[in-house]
């Protein structure tokens, strides 16, 4: 199941009084739920849209903010290295994205894993989200899960600065990156979207990896004349009429960005001869825009399409668990200091009793499971 909720750029930051109690709440809730899941159920949850959206609420951030992503994700990381739930976390946002693969090789010594497979991963989902899919939207935030079974989730966000959104990726335990490999994606559903790795896509990726084995040149000159013939120039040799729908793919494509070969990474595609389209996605040089121009040449010249559908779709609203401490912009109201307290001191009594005694919490969830926020007091922060 795919999810999506809108999540507007956020500025500002979160003040010490409140981050000092929202690490305290984050250790419980991971505590608990490690506890009654364990840790491959709670990379299941962290995973889902709704569950990591609902978690954010409860420890006060922003219902509807780009923030929410960064600021919870970072929190689960802080304390995941503080404590021993047998799960932890690399990465995060802008600069820290870049040490995950240091990150990681610390994280497999601990678990006694290999850390190839991990970090080729964490190469391959940000790959897949910045030039297998293509919605407008530059990664700048990437958090890799991983416990000391082997399983991972992965939580990144990307932001469309023209729109002033921000989009985020879950990943979970994926078995192939080329074929609808998201556990769910949440953020606006686009008009459309370049999809190279959805399930329709297969004859797209065939024929592509097969395209790449020509020299570089001869796609740089097809290329060339799509482009001439769109702005209305006609070969000497031979002319085909361009149809209204070609000139307004063309058009679609350049509102994604520019469209341009890297020939220095087909060169290193024909001398590898990569036949595996999860091989070709890691190339060193190959990125959004050479994947635009060659999906442009399988279109007009070979009549291979890929996906334009966005693989967004709406989820339940988990904006009802606002109302458990309340919001740091104020929505539905500001922070409850005192209940905030009250639910720390609750939540650690009770990891400190008898598992049994943990039905409570079961039973406060069927007594809340159906109940209806007011819709009133739903506004955007």
């Amino acid at each position: 199941m795919r999810n999506v909720a809108e999540l507007p750029l956020h500025g500002g930051h979160v003040p010490p009084w409140l981050a000092h109690r929202m690490r305290k709440l984050t250790r419980l809730v991971l505590l608990l739920a490690v506890d009654e899941y364990g840790t491959k159920g709670l990379l299941e949850r962290l995973s889902d849209p709704v569950w990591f959206q609902a978690f954010n609420n409860v420890i006060g951030m922003d219902w509807d903010s780009s923030g929410s992503t960064t600021v919870t994700a970072g929190m689960i990381k802080d304390v995941l290295w503080r404590e021993e739930f047998g799960v932890k976390a690399a990465g995060g946002k802008g600069k820290k994205s870049r040490a995950t693969p240091e990150e990681l090789r610390e994280i497999v010594e601990l678990y006694g894993l290999d850390p190839k497979p991990y970090i080729r991963t964490s190469r391959l989902v940000a790959k897949v989200d910045t030039v297998a899919l293509q919605t407008g939207y530059q990664l700048y935030h990437h958090v890799f899960f991983l416990d000391e079974e082997g399983n991972w989730a992965v939580i990144q966000q990307g932001m469309n600065k023209r729109e002033r959104m921000a989009r985020r990726f879950h990943w979970f335990d994926a078995e192939t990156f080329a074929l609808d490999p998201h556990k769910a994606i949440a953020g606006l559903k686009a008009e459309f979207a370049l999809n190279t790795v959805s399930r329709e896509g297969r004859e797209y990726q065939k024929t592509l990896l097969d395209i790449v084995q020509e020299k570089p040149a001869k796609i740089e000159r097809e290329l060339e004349s799509l482009k001439a013939m769109a702005k209305g120039y006609r070969p000497l040799v031979y002319y085909k009429p361009r149809e209204p729908w070609e000139k307004d793919l063309l058009k679609r494509y350049e509102s994604l960005g520019r469209i341009e070969l890297n020939k220095k990474a087909l060169e290193f595609a024909r001398e590898l001869s990569v036949n595996n389209y999860e091989e070709f996605l890691l190339l060193k040089g190959l990125g959004p825009s050479t994947l635009r121009a060659l999906s442009l040449v399988l279109e007009l010249v070979y009549d291979v399409h890929p996906s334009w559908k966005d693989p967004v779709t709406h989820p339940p609203d988990p904006f009802k668990f606002t109302y458990a401490v309340g919001g740091k912009d104020r929505v539905p109201f500001p922070i409850d200091k005192p209940a905030y307290g009250e639910l720390i001191s609750f939540l650690e009594e009770l990891v400190s009793r008898h598992p049994e005694e943990k039905s409570l919490v079961r039973n406060v969830t069927r007594i809340t499971k159906n109940w209806k926020f007011p819709e009133g007091e739903k506004k955007a922060t």
